[in-house]
């Protein structure tokens, strides 16, 4: 059978589409606010010398081929050709060898809408934080500008951003206070907060701390104040180390209020805290048991406050065992719990102990589970060893400036030199059992 002739409109369309199948297609293009931020950043920061980062960051290239920039298909626009935002910017190498990047952050930062992860690389960034940075990136997931040094506030307006899991602003200069949003469920993918090591970050950590979701809070080496509140029952690493704050801990730990009386509600059960540091702050009264009774606490850093009750340490688990006990530099009297025997390293100095040491942390030391004994500046009167037991090599034990014989000359081998030997206390000092420091 003879097949029919193609009518010439249809051969016409398939020619077309054949054509249209074979053109290029048009190259996507970056979206010119995000091409104008990606200037600005250019013309405001500089590579610091031994730093080659922005060498890619030439006209010859698309903006994102430039080294830290990842760009990706706009999803609220569907023009043709399509248009790319910045969706990933990394300032820097991070390289270890690098010393990283000057100048300051423009304003214009703040329109790269699509931008979900930010970060700058230590280096010599100064100026503030643009103030709208929250405002315009409202799809950000990673923060991190530490290392700097950024003046200033932290924008309130990073406070309430619906996907920002991880903030990290430490070691910059800024001050004023910590936006409280940041430190409650405003921020409700919040997890990671790093604001660590800036010095005036100032202001109190809001009643309302135990019902954010945090996991790692890092507000050390700050200018904070107040009391402590209760800890969010998410929390793994707590840090508020060498700030101002005061009061007890009874409120965030429970234990009682200073006359012996329970508190009003117990605090939240804090199951994953594996670090807390509350040291160099004015916190005072007793430490209390439940501190110790935390599960999963490895590192408990309590040194540098004004503690001056007995410390009550219950039995631990048989799984648990803490890495390092510091609760050095205090008032703290009465003896030594059995159960601190269960410390990896044990700083236990410069505070009103007495008693001799038990049995069971010499034990400890002796057969090398616990590294590091300092026990000095106490009001000790004993350490129960054996005849020339000998001192393992990896031990550090100070037991000098306290009311006894040092068992061996290798009891105040492990001391700090600073300020020369001290072997033992005024025997004046002795008799009052504690008395004075």
């Amino acid at each position: 059978m003879a097949l029919l002739p193609l009518p010439p409109l249809f051969l016409l369309l398939l020619l077309l589409g054949m054509l249209a199948s074979r053109a290029p297609a048009q190259p996507a293009t970056l979206h010119e606010r995000d091409a104008a931020a990606l200037r600005d950043l250019r013309a405001s920061l500089r590579d610091l010398p031994g730093s080659r980062f922005f060498d890619t960051w030439d006209d010859a290239r698309s903006p994102c081929a430039y080294a830290g920039v990842v760009c990706a298909p706009d999803g609220d626009s569907s023009s043709t050709p399509a248009v790319l935002r910045v969706s990933v910017l990394t300032l820097g190498t991070g390289l270890a060898d690098s010393p990283g990047l000057a100048g300051a952050l423009p304003d214009s930062l703040s329109t790269l809408a699509a931008l979900t992860d930010l970060v700058l690389y230590p280096g010599r960034v100064t100026g503030p934080i643009p103030s709208a940075l929250g405002a315009g990136l409202r799809r950000l997931r990673l923060l991190s500008l530490a290392g700097n040094q950024l003046t200033g506030a932290v924008p309130a307006s990073l406070a309430g951003l619906p996907d920002l899991h991880t903030l990290d602003l430490g070691g910059n200069r800024l001050d004023g206070a910590v936006p409280p949003g940041l430190l409650l469920p405003d921020s409700p993918s919040l997890k990671v907060l790093i604001l660590a090591n800036n010095g005036g970050i100032s202001g109190e950590i809001p009643a309302g701390f135990a019902s954010s979701g945090l996991f790692h809070v890092d507000l050390a080496r700050n200018a904070l104040a107040g009391g402590l509140p209760p800890l969010p029952a998410t929390l793994r690493y707590f840090s508020v180390a060498g700030n101002a704050m005061q009061g007890t801990l009874d409120e965030a730990f429970g234990g009682g209020g200073g006359d012996g009386s329970a508190t009003a509600s117990p605090p939240p059960l804090l199951a994953d805290l594996a670090f807390l540091d509350l040291s160099m702050n004015n916190l005072s009264g007793s430490i209390p048991a439940s501190v110790f009774g935390l599960p999963s606490l490895s590192s408990l850093l309590l040194s540098r406050n004004n503690f001056t009750g007995a410390l009550s340490v219950p039995p631990p688990s048989p799984e648990q065992q803490w890495a390092v006990v510091d609760v050095s530099h205090n008032g703290i009297p009465g003896e030594v719990p059995e159960a601190l025997a269960a410390a990896g390293s044990l700083y236990v100095n410069n505070n009103r102990l007495s008693g001799e040491v038990p049995a069971a942390v010499a034990r400890s030391v002796l057969a090398g589970r616990m590294t590091t004994l300092y026990a000095q500046h106490n009001f000790l009167t004993g350490f129960p060893v054996p005849p020339a037991a000998p001192l393992p090599d990896s031990a550090a034990l100070c037991l000098s400036y306290n009311c006894m014989e040092l068992p061996s000359a290798s009891a105040a081998d492990g001391c700090p030199t600073i300020g020369g030997p001290l072997e033992a206390r005024p025997a004046e000092q002795c008799n009052g059992g504690g008395g004075d420091g």
